[in-house]
């Protein structure tokens, strides 16, 4: 049965919205467990947590753009530069309404591309040398489909909350941990509240790792889906994927900070795990298949 990319792209907000609050709960719970820890009034330092958290956001969220571009080598270019590929991604640009982004250049022989910018207006799409020259026309009309996706989406600010509060969570466990440790204060605190506050400190860093990457996987399939919106053409992204499932080639600038940016990520493995922030590359093909209403292909 075909799937509606409608139904898709509702499924994946309603998940990543509960990720997220799930991500704020762990903080609420990391800080409570600290406090127990130290025999301190932890409530008090919610807001503070959360203020930190809302700060590295805005921080990262702002300056996001040219922090990828950097990390990636990516160069923005002219019209000129490239001239079919700009007029392929206007086509997309006008087919979504959204505005028309800067386009980059990624030396790279391996086959990807990313989205990055603050927002709509201040977008940048780029694209490694290895995907101009492996892609067809159709093939990176889905391709630019998907990373205008992430534009539209608000990704970027969805990913900063995210990365920001598996961050934050990271810091509160390490000092809570440290804090309780070297404390010489009494602590009278119920023995089993002391337990549970244990395993949140322990647990609470690695929960926020995987609701992360849940939460990228999450935005990877709602861009698929968009991009089918889009296009009204989910062959061409699905004809790229299956490329890029082909191609063993992994991009240099492989760094776990912006991993979650290619439409491929350079450090998730072929086997599945919880970690991993892409959905496998097989399931998101059988999906589009599922949207050209053809059956999934034979394994």
């Amino acid at each position: 049965m075909a799937v509606s990319f409608k139904a898709e792209q509702s499924s994946n907000r309603r998940k990543t919205w509960f990720l997220l609050g799930a991500m704020f709960v762990a903080v609420v719970a990391l800080v409570w467990a600290a406090g127990t820890l130290l025999n301190f009034n932890a409530y008090l330092l919610v807001p503070i947590a959360v203020g930190i958290s809302l700060i590295g956001v805005w921080t990262s969220y702002w300056k996001s753009d040219s922090l990828v571009l950097a990390m990636t080598q990516a160069k923005v270019i002219s019209h000129e530069d490239a001239p079919q590929l700009y007029n392929l991604v206007e086509e997309v640009c006008i087919a979504a309404g959204l505005p028309m982004p800067k386009v980059a250049i990624v030396q790279d022989p391996a086959p990807n591309a990313f989205a990055t910018g603050r927002d709509p207006e201040h977008a940048v799409i780029a694209f490694t040398t290895g995907i101009l020259e492996k892609m067809d026309r159709e093939q990176l009309q889905g391709v630019a489909a998907h990373e205008m996706a992430h534009v539209g989406n608000r990704d970027t600010l969805v990913m900063a909350v995210a990365a920001t509060t598996a961050g934050l969570l990271a810091i509160l466990a390490d000092m809570g941990a440290r804090m309780a440790f070297f404390s010489r204060r009494g602590n009278d605190s119920n023995p089993i509240a002391v337990v549970v506050s244990l395993v949140i400190i322990i647990l609470a860093p690695i929960a926020a790792l995987l609701l992360r990457a849940a939460i990228s996987r999450k935005r990877e399939a709602l861009a698929d889906a968009t991009a089918v919106q889009f296009t009204r053409n989910p062959t061409g992204l699905r004809r790229a994927l299956e490329t890029l499932a082909a191609d063993n080639t992994v991009v240099h600038q492989k760094s776990t900070a912006v991993a979650h940016v290619w439409i491929e990520s350079p450090l998730d493995g072929k086997s599945k795990s919880m970690f991993d922030t892409h959905p496998p590359l097989a399931d998101r093909i059988a999906l589009l298949r599922q949207m050209e209403g053809a059956p999934p292909a034979a394994e």
